[in-house]
């Protein structure tokens, strides 16, 4: 992890994780007693707070910015940091999406009678403590915030060096909208340090943090679960595809294809590789490729795709492993569906990938033969998202299969608990 260099002994961090977790654990108790309508009023006084100091995260936001562009980050992660004024009315308009969902907590997912007469069922509960750890996205701070509160679980978050300012300046709203609603303002808590060391030690307070979810590049997502004794949800990267097949309406491929890699190059839904069928390679390769390089983006094709567009760079076995987060994309020409799938298998990374058919049996192949966490049908695979998917927001995006899969709403931060009720049964 690109972090600050340690700057205490290691003893004393760990105390410091320790009171964090002590802390949002109390807090985690204090929130489930408090119930909905409470979690309610706070997620939309933190709505009014954004709004309300939209020009003092701004500046805040600047700030970080100024410093991003000193240190010579890519274009894709000074777009990642910035916080305009659009973005900070959609993080408002996300705690309310959420604040308007039904509370999760409580729902009985199952019940049934036994024949001794016991009443078993299956309710839902929080998880309890939250650490989420990002980088450069300050919209996170809100998103995971809010939907822990909903889902009455307690958050600690832990941000990258590069939007400390943006998310502290989001934090004091968010800790002033939980005291406003008398709910304890250590529901969230931000860490102010990036020193790596207390964030190795908060990965070992699995005592009081139950889980923690880690978004941003592969290598600090690795090493986060390679140190934390805490249940991790992850994806490593994304590595998203398009498959244009040869049944495909072409005209709606090619605006599938531009939004999936243009509208936001250096977000993990956006498309890394294009596959296209070799039947109608030569009609869709050049008005397709035309259209991304005027946009800027470097295209890296395969053998027959230079064929067709030799402005192509060649592509290397690299390049199909690739999350570019960028204006760049690979493009192989396959001879059908299978290889489509069979490249997929071999290269994705099970996060989202798409098919643009007009054939129902192969739309119910695709769907059925790729392993991903969201599969698209003639739909972008930037709608691969929470808020899309009308969960208010996503606390992150799971590839793993076990708990949550795809974006993770208020639902996928509770688990459940049996409840047993009987009039006195003995068991023989």
């Amino acid at each position: 992890m690109s972090e600050a260099a340690p700057s205490g002994p290691p003893s004393d961090w760990t105390e410091k994780a320790r009171a964090i977790g002590d802390r949002a654990r109390r807090a985690a108790r204090r929130l489930q007693r408090a119930g909905p309508a409470a979690r309610t009023k706070a997620l939309r006084a933190m709505a009014g707070g954004l709004r309300d100091r939209a020009a003092a995260l701004r500046a805040d936001n600047q700030a970080d910015l100024a410093e991003a562009r000193d240190a010579g980050l890519s274009p894709a992660m000074i777009d990642r940091l910035t916080l305009s004024p659009e973005r900070i009315e959609k993080m408002a308009g996300s705690l309310v999406d959420v604040a308007d969902l039904r509370d999760p907590v409580g729902e009985v997912l199952e019940g049934y009678v036994r024949p001794n007469g016991l009443c078993i069922q299956r309710v839902r509960v929080p998880i309890g403590v939250v650490l989420t750890i990002y980088e450069s996205r300050p919209n996170v701070t809100s998103d995971v915030a809010g939907l822990c509160l909903k889902s009455g679980n307690a958050a600690v978050l832990r941000g990258g060096k590069e939007s400390l300012r943006s998310n502290l300046a989001i934090h004091r709203v968010l800790a002033e909208a939980l005291a406003a609603a008398d709910l304890p303002p250590d529901a969230v808590q931000m860490i102010d340090t990036p020193d790596r060391d207390l964030l190795a030690a908060l990965l070992r307070q699995d005592a009081t943090i139950d889980l923690v979810v880690p978004r941003g590049g592969e290598a600090l997502i690795r090493a986060v679960a390679e140190q934390a004794t805490i249940p991790v949800i992850k994806h490593y990267k994304g590595v998203c595809h398009v498959y244009v097949d040869d049944l495909a309406d072409l005209d709606m491929a090619e605006a599938v294809c531009f939004n999936a890699k243009v509208q936001r190059p250096g977000v993990c839904n956006a498309m890394e590789t294009l596959l296209v069928h070799a039947n109608v390679a030569a009609r869709f390769l050049p008005r397709i490729c035309r259209r991304l390089a005027e946009a800027g983006v470097e295209l890296r094709g395969c053998e027959r795709t230079r064929r067709l567009w030799p402005d192509a760079n060649p592509a290397d076995e690299d390049d199909w492993h690739a999350e570019y987060l960028d204006l760049v994309l690979a493009v192989r020409v396959v001879d059908g569906l299978e290889d489509a799938i069979e490249h997929i298998e071999t290269y994705g990374s099970r996060h989202t990938d798409a098919i643009i058919t007009e054939d129902v049996r192969r739309i119910r192949r695709f769907v059925e033969g790729v392993d991903s966490s969201s599969v698209m049908v003639n739909a972008s695979t930037r709608f691969s998202d929470g808020g899309e998917y009308g969960l208010g927001a996503e606390v992150g995006i799971s590839t793993d299969k076990l708990h949550a899969r795809g974006p993770m709403g208020c639902r996928d931060l509770t688990t459940y608990k049996w409840v047993v009720t009987g009039n006195g049964q003995l068991r023989t």
